[in-house]
């Protein structure tokens, strides 16, 4: 089972503030710039992120249906601020492997420990 929900809503308000300070240029991070499926509102969430052939996969440590997650399926496509640059990816689709093997290994002990076997894929849009 991936983090608590009460978890990802401390994050989503406090956490999250600070970390969109630095996410955007920390290897294995990123910020995920999505619009309300509803309200249209130009979010900014921090995420882990890895490079991955030719784009890029999202742990999903709150599991599938976080709300940034059900944005970027919604829409086909997102934007993301890493490593100083920004990047457009399409293609978004759910991937389950609870050995999260594509994962560096540090990483990956703790996605296996907190049970979050689900990832986001996306394909660089070129």
């Amino acid at each position: 089972m991936p983090l608590p929900r009460r978890l990802a809503e401390f994050n989503k308000v406090v956490t999250n503030r600070v970390s969109r300070l630095v996410a955007g240029w920390l290897p294995g991070c990123a910020i995920v710039l999505h619009r309300g499926r509803r309200s249209g509102r130009l979010y900014k969430t921090p995420v882990n992120v890895f490079r991955r052939g030719d784009g890029y996969r999202f742990a999903l440590t709150y599991g599938p249906d976080s709300d940034w997650v059900r944005n970027v399926l919604a829409a086909g496509h997102v934007d993301i601020a890493t490593r100083g640059r920004l990047v457009s990816l399409t293609e978004p689709r759910l991937v389950t492997d609870a050995s999260a093997n594509w994962a560096p290994r540090g990483v990956r002990l703790v996605l296996r420990r907190v049970g979050a076997d689900s990832y986001l894929q996306c394909r660089i849009d070129r």
